[in-house]
This record gives C-alpha cells, sequence and structure tokens, in this order.
C-alpha cells in the first residue's frame, strides 16, 4: 500500500472514531493540528510522511480520557493493519508518546524534528481563539468551573498535580500562556506570537468584565 493511500486510510479511521467528540478533541481539531504540522514540517525540511500519521493519530486515545499507553497502542495497532514498516511505526508512537503537555515538571525531550513539528502544531491549536475556544468546551466537558477568585493559578506543576484541574482561567496561566516559550521549530514560535497575544488580550476584557470594569 502506498503513502498517499495510508495516509487517505488513517484519515477515515481519525475521523470515524472521533468525529462529534464533545471536549475540543474531536476530528476537526485532528485536522487542523494535521494541516498546521504539513505547514511547519514542508519549512522545516522534515519527514512528511511520519509528520502526516503521528498528527492524525496523536489524539486517538488521549490521556486525559484513556490510560497513558492507549494511545501508541491503538495507532501501532492501525498502522500495522496497513503494513507500515516497523520503523515508521516505532517512530509515530514515540511521538504520540512524547507529545502531551502534563504539566512543566512533567515535560518529556522531543528528540526527533518531525516529533517536534507535530508537537508546536499541536500547541497552536491551544493558543489564539481556536485555543481559548477549546479550552472552554474541555471545562463544561469536565464541569469545571469558568472562574474561582479565591483559587490561585499554580506554577511548575508536575503531573500529578497538573491532572488535578481547578478552573479554566487558571488553565490559562498553568498551560495556555506557557506554551509559546515552549515551541520547537523556528516556525511554531513565529506562528505562535500572535495567538499568545490574543489570548493576553481576552485575560484583560475578561477581568476587566469581571471587576465590573468593561
Amino acid at each position: 500500500m502506498n503513502e498517499e493511500l495510508i495516509i487517505e486510510k488513517t484519515r477515515d479511521f481519525v475521523k470515524a472514531n472521533l468525529d462529534g467528540e464533545g471536549s475540543g478533541h474531536d476530528w476537526w481539531h485532528i485536522h487542523k493540528v494535521w494541516k498546521n504540522a504539513c505547514n511547519i514540517g514542508s519549512k522545516e525540511n522534515a519527514d512528511m510522511y511520519v509528520i502526516q500519521l503521528a498528527a492524525l493519530l496523536h489524539d486517538i486515545a488521549d490521556w486525559k480520557f484513556h490510560a497513558d499507553t492507549e494511545g501508541p497502542r491503538v495507532a501501532r495497532e492501525h498502522l500495522e493493519k496497513l503494513g507500515v514498516s516497523e520503523e515508521i511505526i516505532e517512530h509515530v508512537c514515540k511521538i504520540i508518546n512524547t507529545l502531551s503537555f502534563k504539566g512543566i515538571g512533567s515535560e518529556k525531550i522531543m528528540k526527533t524534528k518531525e516529533g517536534m513539528v507535530v508537537r508546536d502544531a499541536d500547541r497552536l491549536e491551544a493558543l489564539g481563539a481556536i485555543g481559548i475556544a477549546r479550552c472552554f468546551a474541555y471545562g463544561g466537558y469536565k464541569g469545571n468551573p469558568i472562574y474561582v477568585p479565591s483559587v490561585k493559578p499554580r506554577r511548575d506543576l508536575i503531573f500529578e498535580e497538573y491532572k488535578r484541574e481547578t478552573s479554566q482561567i487558571n488553565h490559562f496561566y498553568e498551560k495556555l500562556l506557557l506554551l509559546k516559550d515552549l515551541m520547537l521549530t523556528d516556525t511554531g514560535k513565529k506562528l505562535a506570537l500572535k495567538r499568545h497575544k490574543f489570548m493576553e488580550d481576552y485575560l484583560r476584557q475578561f477581568f476587566d468584565e469581571w471587576e465590573g470594569n468593561a
């Protein structure tokens, strides 16, 4: 089976599994990460086949909803059925296993250019207008409050602390506003700047309204 057909079948597999998912980790999130990754990867001279497979499969069984090992397992099973080489499967699964943000104190080192591209592409989706929309979609899905003034944001969280969620406004300070400085590619860094500023502007407006000043 040629690479183009494998990518097409992987796209269809992911769409069938995640279409209509309500937490902000649905097919359209995957689609945008895929397109972001293609854009970044083309400018970073990376292996586009690995990038596309990893981007498409990166949230097939996200750790927030499944066991931590489930994503790589499902990805491997799917790719083996399509006859993808072990070398490519291993690379894709390592990217998936190393991708997610789990707190500043729990960041894993991404060792390959392809992994850096996919990580940046995924993290761009947590920034800007789309990042804000996904933040509150996930909060509603989990039943988290929008904002609790008495509960302050935490810093440099290890995984066990990070997964104990407080409010969605705190999530900006515990993750979203930190991502700009965690971008790994030159292209990702440039794309993150405008989205980061948009979130800062949003928070200023939010707190002005919260205090009755706007």
